[in-house]
């Protein structure tokens, strides 16, 4: 397989996760380079993001128990840059690097799964392989997660292909992702005739913000960050309503119920306002806890055996091994290639991380 062909046409072919005739092309490319690998493929169809992909790889060994369980790739086709990216960002190798929307997060971690699988499959792999790309995860997964844990819970060992860290770490935990919806209702009335018959919204939202960023906790790495909010509608009327979104993320245990308490706690501040909250919890955590330090135990001893240090790191952004932490799977994280700069202009990969990565994971493949 010709790696970087096959990332150049992935990259090439823009894949915005709210379009779903996009990232289906992607879906298009996938299947068939997967095919050829002598996968079965099955289409989890959706009808408003992209279809899913799911390709399933029997074991090459014919003494093998039909009873063993696959090791289960998760990879996603979606991006976070809109049509019409490329001609600004093209994909273009320089110095070592690759660069090129979408390159580092996500599809050169597909094609390291397929290649890698390719690998495998020389030497006769040892245990079947399921490969689930995705096409929803840069908007929180939501028509995926059901088949990832039901995926996940059919699993031997869950391999999430999203970048590694800089120095090569996998991500051995994650913070938990949600999200606050806040709004604030006041009266509209004339700002200039009828200002004090006027209750402003947006000066009652100034108070909820600054109460909403005091839950932040850095002891216990819970963080809400207020990113969004819009209110009014021009400058001469008391605003009627304003809104925020809140990003939220944490590590330990019940701090996401402590935070879906103090915020039910909100009172209005302003006479003749009034508050409204929505929300939920994402991704919950992924801590580095025993089942993740076995597993990346037994990952390190592997990769020893072909002269690779691989170390523990971690993040405060989500990925779907969230979703399968809690299943208590054997989950590693940050299979993929080795960069920087995603979701940005900036992004770009170590060309050489490609092959590295085959290497590790055709490694596991073959040993666990």
């Amino acid at each position: 397989m010709d790696t970087k062909q096959l990332l150049k046409t992935l990259v090439e072919t823009e894949s915005p996760s709210h379009d779903k005739s996009a990232v289906d092309r992607v879906g298009i490319i996938v299947a068939e380079e997967a095919r050829k690998l002598g996968a079965s493929i099955e289409i989890l169809p959706n009808k408003d993001t992209g279809d899913h992909i799911l390709a399933r790889f029997t074991s090459d060994l014919q003494s093998a128990p039909s009873n063993v369980k696959p090791i289960l790739f998760l990879c996603h086709m979606d991006t976070v840059f809109p049509l019409g990216t490329l001609p600004k960002i093209p994909y273009r190798e320089a110095d070592g690097k690759i660069f090129g929307p979408g390159t580092l997060d996500m599809k050169a971690g597909i094609v390291i799964s397929l290649a890698a699988i390719e690998e495998a499959r020389k030497n006769g792999m040892t245990s079947p392989v399921t490969l689930l790309c995705t096409s929803d995860e840069e908007i929180g997964s939501l028509t995926s997660q059901a088949h990832i844990e039901r995926l996940a819970k059919e699993s031997s060992l869950v391999l999430v292909m999203e970048s590694a860290l800089l120095d090569g770490s996998l991500k051995t935990w994650r913070k938990g992702v949600g999200q606050f919806l806040v709004t604030t209702k006041g009266r509209a009335a004339h700002a200039g005739g009828a200002h004090q018959d006027g209750r402003n919204a947006i000066e009652e939202m100034a108070h909820q913000v600054i109460a909403i960023q005091k839950f932040t906790n850095y002891e216990k790495q819970t963080t809400l960050n207020v990113g969004v909010i819009h209110g009014g509608t021009v400058s001469n009327v008391v605003p009627e309503e304003a809104h925020i979104q809140v990003d939220v993320r944490v590590m330990q245990a019940g701090e996401w119920e402590r935070l879906e308490s103090e915020m039910a706690k909100l009172k209005p501040v302003l006479d003749g306002t009034s508050i409204e909250i929505k929300g939920g919890l994402n991704r919950p955590p992924m801590p580095f806890d025993d089942t993740m330090k076995r597993t990346f135990e037994k990952a390190k001893d592997i990769a020893s055996t072909i002269g690779i240090d691989l170390k523990a790191g971690g993040t405060g952004g989500g990925s779907d091994a969230n979703f399968v932490a809690p299943l208590g799977v054997p989950v590693l994280d940050g299979l993929g290639a080795i960069g920087e700069g995603y979701h940005s202009e900036r992004e770009y990969i170590f060309a050489d991380s490609l092959d590295q990565r085959v290497k590790l994971i055709n490694a596991l493949l073959q040993n666990w």
